[in-house]
């Protein structure tokens, strides 16, 4: 989980509920590109943005910043849907950076479940197995590959 998420949630036996702090929250709200668009600033300072499809009401995105020690906003930390591709700037163009073909694992909650979804694939999906290890908690996803 992102750290601004564990912030938001973090002490809430000993604080308000988060039904009352997404009321205190200063909130707006627009339509765009078939989205609904939501923006949340809460008392601290933290911040979270979430979209919806217009249609469905389904969550397609929600992403979380911070203030840093500085005061400047932090990056978004995205807790569901894909992360938003950014152009680098001359300093991050510089630095090393994983490679764009790697396996891109997203989160998207529909009303009835809980989906995660692995984009860039690079081979055929029947290549794939997907198991559950309880005992680590965690989910497995294989190809039948042999190496040679």
């Amino acid at each position: 989980m992102p750290n601004a998420y564990n912030n938001a949630t973090a002490g809430f036996r000993a604080g308000p509920s988060w039904l009352e702090r997404l009321r205190r929250a200063r909130k707006s709200a627009l339509l765009q590109d078939g989205k609904r668009k939501v923006h949340y600033l809460f008392e601290d300072g933290l911040e979270m943005a979430e979209e919806y499809d217009l249609k469905t009401s389904q969550l397609l995105a929600r992403k979380w910043r911070e203030k840093t020690a500085l005061g400047s906003s932090s990056k978004w930390q995205v807790e569901v849907g894909e992360p938003t591709s950014h152009t680098a700037g001359a300093l991050e163009s510089k630095l090393i950076k994983e490679s764009s073909s790697n396996p891109i694992f997203v989160r998207r909650d529909t009303q009835t479940s809980f989906q995660w979804r692995i984009r860039n694939l690079p081979y055929p999906k029947e290549v794939y197995s997907v198991s559950v290890e309880k005992e680590q908690r965690c989910y497995v996803v294989r190809t039948t590959n042999k190496k040679q």
